[in-house]
């Protein structure tokens, strides 16, 4: 089984490539390749299009195929709160932004370690880790 907090090759912190191609095989059941995604039906989309954490399209395909239940709210402060049950796991995120709160709490409901590394620079400061209070 591949850990998500490090790449199976190196042993080395995951990639935003990697986190994006486990979530990809983990949570949608797709083969991923060097540089393309194998769908369901012998389709297939280039690997830059599966962009959970900036894609709002790509979050919400991840949630409908995982979720047993799930709440989404935004708050007064314009702070989005996820919280996902996948069976019996359950994974929450908070964040300013709705696509990357979606991701990080499928991704935690479903076993998926989240490691700072695995989110670029432009959502990093988005979503708040665990405990951690918003700025401002």
């Amino acid at each position: 089984m591949i850990e998500a907090s490090t790449s199976p090759r190196t042993g080395s912190a995951m990639s935003w490539d990697q986190f994006t191609a486990l979530l990809a095989n983990r949570v949608m059941g797709w083969r991923v390749g060097p540089d393309r995604i194998l769908i369901q039906g012998r389709g297939w989309i280039s690997r830059w299009r599966f962009q959970p954490l900036t894609r709002l399209e790509d979050a919400l395909r991840m949630l409908e195929k995982a979720a047993t239940t799930y709440t989404l709210t935004l708050t007064a402060d314009g702070t989005f709160v996820a919280h996902i049950q996948v069976e019996t796991r359950t994974g929450s995120a908070s964040g300013e932004s709705k696509a990357a709160t979606i991701t990080i709490a499928v991704a935690r409901a479903m076993g998926i370690e989240v490691p700072d590394e695995a989110m670029p620079p432009s959502v990093t400061t988005g979503v708040r880790r665990r405990g951690e209070e918003k700025k401002g």
